[in-house]
C-alpha cells in the first residue's frame, strides 16, 4: 500500500499550524468551528505514540492514546475532527515512524513529519530541524512512510541557506510521494520575533508541483491575501495569528472579534474534552494577551 496522494486536500486551504502545548484537542476544535480547513496536532514523538494503547473513552466520546508507561494521555482526538486532522510526528527513523502511525490510521485524516522545530527537545534526538542537515535520512523516512501508510503524507520545513539548498531539499521531498509541503519562512537561526522571509517563498512554489503551505507572520486577512499574491502559494498555515484571533479563518480582523466569548468557548471545549488544567491555563493566557511582535506587526502594516 502507498500513502494516498491527495494534493487537493491542501490546495486553497487555511490551516491551524502545529504548535507545542497549543495544539491539543480543545484548541483544534475551536479553530475547526471557526472555519479552519485542516488542523495540525502539536508534534508528538514517534516512540511515545508506539508505546500507547488505543482506548475508546465512552465518557468523553474521544479516542485516547494512553501511555503504557505512566498511563497519561499522549494524544486525544474525536470523530468531529477526524477528516480534517493532521497528526504531526517527530521522528528520526522510518521504522519508528511507521510503528507509531500505522496503527493510528483509522483515527487520522493525514500525517505530517516535523522538520522545522529548532527546540532542544526535538533536535536532541535528531528530529525537527536537525533533519534539514541530512537529506538522505529525510528521503528514507518519507519514502518508508509513503510506501506503508494509506493516508496522505506531508512534511513541514524551515528555509535553508543558500537558497539552492532549500530548492534541492523540497524537490527531494516531493519525489518521495508527499501530497504537500509546509514552509516556515524562517531559518533555523531565526528567533520567533525575527521577521519571516516572505520574499523567499516564491522560488519554492515555482520549483514544485505539489501545494506549498506558507507559515510565518500571518496575522490578518490582508496577510493571507498578500502572501498568496507575493509567492503564488496554495495555502496558508496560521500559528500565532490563530492564537490571538481564532476567527481569522472567517475573514475577521482581531479588532472585530469578541475574545471574551472566544475564551469562554475554549473553556467549554476544555471541559467537554477533559483537558488537563495546566494546559487549559497555558492556552488561556495566550488567548487573552497579544504577542509583542504581533503588535509591532500591526503598527507597521
Amino acid at each position: 500500500m502507498k500513502a494516498l496522494y491527495n494534493p487537493a486536500r491542501y490546495s486553497n486551504k487555511l490551516m491551524l499550524a502545529p504548535m507545542v502545548r497549543m495544539g491539543g484537542l480543545p484548541f483544534r476544535l475551536l479553530n475547526l468551528r471557526h472555519g479552519a480547513d485542516l488542523v495540525y496536532s502539536e508534534e508528538i514523538i514517534d516512540l511515545k505514540l508506539s508505546n500507547c494503547q488505543r482506548i475508546e473513552n465512552k465518557y468523553l466520546n474521544t479516542i485516547d492514546y494512553v501511555s503504557l508507561k505512566d498511563f497519561s494521555v499522549v494524544f486525544r482526538t474525536c470523530q468531529e475532527e477526524k477528516e480534517k486532522l493532521v497528526l504531526q510526528i517527530g521522528t528520526a527513523n522510518g521504522n519508528n515512524a511507521i510503528a507509531a502511525v500505522k496503527p493510528m490510521e483509522d483515527d487520522l485524516g493525514s500525517v505530517d513529519v516535523n522538520m522545522g522545530c529548532p527546540k532542544h527537545f526535538s533536535t536532541a534526538g535528531g528530529m525537527g530541524s536537525e533533519l534539514l542537515k541530512d537529506p538522505e535520512k529525510v528521503e528514507t523516512i518519507l519514502t518508508a512512510l509513503a510506501n506503508t501508510i494509506t493516508i496522505p503524507l506531508t512534511c513541514k520545513i524551515r528555509l535553508l541557506e543558500p537558497e539552492e539548498k532549500t530548492l534541492a531539499f523540497v524537490k527531494m521531498c516531493q519525489s518521495t510521494g508527499i501530497s504537500a509541503i509546509g514552509v516556515h519562512m524562517r531559518y533555523v537561526r531565526d528567533k520567533p520575533n525575527d521577521p519571516a522571509h516572505w520574499e523567499k517563498l516564491k522560488a519554492v512554489v515555482d520549483s514544485l508541483e505539489i501545494p506549498v503551505i506558507a507559515n510565518g507572520d500571518i496575522y490578518t486577512p490582508e496577510d493571507i491575501t498578500k502572501i498568496k499574491e507575493l509567492s503564488g502559494c496554495s495555502s496558508a498555515m496560521l500559528a500565532r495569528g490563530a492564537v490571538h484571533n481564532p476567527q481569522l479563518y472567517e475573514g475577521l480582523d482581531s479588532d472585530d472579534i469578541n475574545m471574551e466569548e472566544i475564551a469562554r468557548e475554549f473553556l467549554r471545549l476544555c471541559l467537554e474534552t477533559g483537558n488537563h488544567f495546566g494546559n487549559t491555563k497555558y492556552v488561556m493566557l495566550y488567548l487573552i494577551k497579544k504577542d509583542k511582535y504581533m503588535l509591532k506587526h500591526y503598527f507597521n502594516r
